[in-house]
């Protein structure tokens, strides 16, 4: 066992979300195949040892760093579907969204699009992690806007996941255009255009 390796019961020397936040941004900005072991450990700040002991290996590493993306950086998500009507929530989600992508505070655009939506088959499964990250989110949505037909705020013919789905859309195309440079007041233009066909669906 090496000296950076933890052994059983020992305390790490490092503050496991910070390492984590430092390996998010990495992954955020070069995407899974672009990013090395040494920019990892050089970002987060420990040896090849302690990653390994600490998050198992780089697939590991990446599927931790994404649960703490999702629990902190696109945290605003769940409070988007408490507003209390569909179009709300609509806007809120969408607008919301634009805000985080063209952030000044770290990477531009959205890190489940830019992880991996390709990799090469030996990675197959980063691309799926990312997937079922969106799925999870866009599902929500759509049980949500069920919600709204129950109770009269959306049409009875509105069909809640194609919706969802439109919703879902627009967002990832905003973090392709953000990560190319659309600014903050371009994406909320399109969300402007995009409400008015929401409003067809509305009581």
């Amino acid at each position: 066992m090496t000296r950076d390796t933890p052994s059983t019961g020992r305390p790490r020397g490092f503050d496991e979300e910070a390492v984590l936040d430092r390996a998010v941004e990495v992954f955020w900005r070069q995407g899974y195949e672009g990013t090395s072991m040494s920019d990892l450990t050089g970002a987060m700040g420990i040896n090849r040892p302690s990653l390994y002991a600490a998050f198992g290996s780089k697939e590991q590493l990446f599927q931790r760093a994404f649960d703490r993306y999702r629990k902190t950086k696109v945290a605003y998500v769940a409070d988007t579907f408490e507003q209390p009507t569909a179009y709300a929530v609509i806007e809120s989600f969408l607008r919301s969204s634009a805000d985080a992508l063209t952030a000044g505070d770290h990477p531009r655009g959205c890190l489940s699009v830019q992880g991996g939506l390709a990799c090469s088959p030996q990675n197959a499964g980063v691309p799926e992690v990312l997937a079922a990250g969106r799925a999870a989110t866009e599902c929500s949505l759509a049980q949500r806007l069920a919600r709204a037909i129950q109770d009269g705020d959306l049409r009875a013919e509105v069909d809640a996941r194609a919706l969802a789905r439109f919703v879902m859309v627009l967002s990832e195309g905003f973090a392709v255009h953000a990560a190319a440079g659309a600014e903050r007041d371009d994406l909320h233009a399109s969300i402007d255009i995009a409400l008015r066909s929401v409003t067809a669906f509305c009581n």
